[in-house]
């Protein structure tokens, strides 16, 4: 989902998703990735917090993009195969201030330790139950549904290192120039996304390339 479009209409989905793209996939599958075209180099390096001997990837999503809820399967795929050198987080972004809320979740449940079991579930209950969740009262009480105390999950939300956590995810995606979601960036140096690499499996593609480059520095 690109940073000006907002509409969560289901034929744009459709349309990103859809066999009209192959023949260009096909094409750059066959060539190596290039600066410019596949991925950018950023101008300014963005901050990293992978440990020593480690690459970066972070993934920048937001709950809401049925773009990001399609790409999270192709995701945890890459993810259970992907290199030991490999260092990955997650960043969901606000391009509006009516975005914190979900940022704000997704901290939560990080810090509450429930990512493994409660990721997944936001993403069904958007965009297969259909539920709102927009706004700290329908996030707790989606959330006590899943048996989670409300009063804990709320301090939490509220609480200053959720706050930070927030402020630094917008700082990160910035730093990385972030103009849609999903996207990826690598080794606080590269940026890559559907609409650059051409299609998200493309860009994961583009992603191993990168780290690769990284490892061999």
């Amino acid at each position: 989902m690109q940073r000006r479009e907002f509409s969560l209409s289901a034929v744009a989905a459709t349309a990103a998703s859809s066999g009209l793209l192959l023949p260009n996939l096909a094409q750059a599958q066959a060539k190596a990735p290039k600066e410019g075209s596949d991925y950018l180099l950023l101008d300014r390096p963005a901050p990293t917090e992978a440990p020593a001997g480690k690459v970066e990837v972070v993934e920048f999503f937001w709950y809401s993009c049925p773009h990001c809820n399609a790409f999270e399967p192709q995701l945890t795929a890459w993810l259970a195969k992907m290199s030991k050198n490999v260092s990955f987080r997650r960043a969901p972004i606000a391009f509006r201030p009516d975005f914190e809320p979900q940022q704000r979740l997704y901290y939560v449940l990080e810090g509450m330790n429930r990512l493994g079991d409660l990721h997944a579930k936001v993403f069904y209950a958007i965009h297969v139950e259909k539920q709102t969740l927009n706004n700290a009262e329908q996030i707790a009480n989606w959330i006590a549904k899943q048996g989670v105390d409300k009063a804990k999950f709320m301090q939490a939300y509220e609480s200053f290192p959720v706050v930070t956590k927030v402020r630094k995810a917008v700082q990160l995606q910035d730093a990385y120039k972030v103009d849609g979601v999903p996207a990826l960036g690598i080794a606080g140096k590269y940026y890559t996304s559907g609409s650059q690499a051409q299609s998200m499996e493309r860009a994961l593609t583009v992603v191993d390339y990168l780290v690769g480059l990284q490892i061999k520095a």
